[in-house]
């Protein structure tokens, strides 16, 4: 474990989030929103992070534990997938190996390094194993919203220690390859019961291909259908006279997306695509992710006693 701190540690930033407000004055000024973590991949000074440490910034700061303080470029950030990218300039930076995540099995030893909780002195590392593989979790989603975010699948949960500060932050191995970002922790269960020594890490192997893309372009294309919609439930399912047992209702299709144009609308049940039951709300999201632009899906809907067969073309995500 020393061994493990000694060689990554190093790497492991500190990233402050700038924002500005207004004062009673109303005149403008910057303000640290938030604090997380990042670390640094290649001798370019590129910095892989998670999109919620930088969201909304006006600037962006990065602290090294070997005590430089330097300002930050944003090169891209992608929402879905809550990963983003920066870059910082400066001599002789020390840099992290990304590894592999294919070849981690439940057991394996992991360490966790990352700001938790903004303390002063650098990054703290804990220690823990993988403690399940392939997760899908949906991410908080913004209070005035009211929704949940974006799904994240294939995740690393592990019970070393993730604290508030921690996002962003390297997931390790034994022979110091960074195998994950750390991204959430669980807070509590569905029926609100308190959750311990549960956190999940991004696997590199889909850290590695976005970070390629945010850096080679400023964004990443994701297929896009173009709904709002929420898990089906026996009360709606009997509200709206529907049969299905499993699957989504829409509550909302964007006008010219390609659900729109198939001839799906709000109140339908999607309950199969290509032939498959969605058995949960994460599962079509799933299918999507996986997808590719111009990829047709055929969707098998319920509209009130009705089931009907649509075939929806996706489309590249709008910016």
């Amino acid at each position: 474990m020393r061994e493990v701190s000694q060689l990554v540690r190093p790497a492991v930033v500190q990233v402050t989030n700038q924002q500005t407000v207004l004062d009673r004055l109303n005149q403008p000024f910057s303000v640290p929103a938030g604090v997380g973590s990042g670390v640094i991949y290649d001798d370019q000074g590129h910095i892989l992070t998670n999109n919620h440490v930088i969201e909304g910034a006006r600037s962006l700061q990065v602290a090294l534990p070997d005590g430089r303080s330097l300002a930050a470029t944003l090169v891209g950030a992608d929402e879905q997938t809550d990963l983003a990218v920066l870059q910082v300039s400066g001599d002789n930076l020390p840099v992290a190996r990304l590894g592999s995540s294919a070849q981690l099995e439940v057991g394996d030893w992991v360490v966790a390094i990352g700001n938790a909780l903004g303390l002063t002195g650098g990054p703290t590392v804990t220690a823990g194993v993988v403690s399940a593989l392939g997760r899908t979790v949906q991410e908080p989603g913004s209070s005035l919203s009211g929704s949940g975010g974006p799904f994240l699948f294939d995740l690393i949960q592990t019970d070393a220690s993730i604290n508030p500060g921690n996002s962003g932050g390297p997931l390790v191995n034994l022979a110091g390859d960074v195998i994950g970002i750390n991204t959430l922790v669980a807070g509590q269960s569905d029926f609100g019961v308190p959750a311990q020594g549960i956190g999940f890490a991004i696997a590199v192997d889909a850290a590695k291909p976005i970070a390629d893309q945010l850096v080679s372009t400023g964004r990443v294309v994701h297929p896009f259908m173009g709904i709002h919609y929420v898990a089906l439930t026996p009360t709606l399912a009997a509200r709206l006279g529907i049969s299905a047992t499993h699957g989504v209702i829409i509550t909302e299709v964007l006008t010219g997306s390609p659900a729109g144009v198939a001839g799906v609308q709000p109140r339908d049940a999607i309950v199969t695509i290509n032939g498959n039951d969605l058995q949960d709300d994460s599962a079509l999201a799933q299918i999507v992710d996986k997808a590719k632009v111009g990829d047709t899906l055929t969707l098998g809907v319920q509209r009130g006693s009705q089931s009907l067969s649509l075939q929806a073309t996706l489309a590249p995500a709008p910016s």
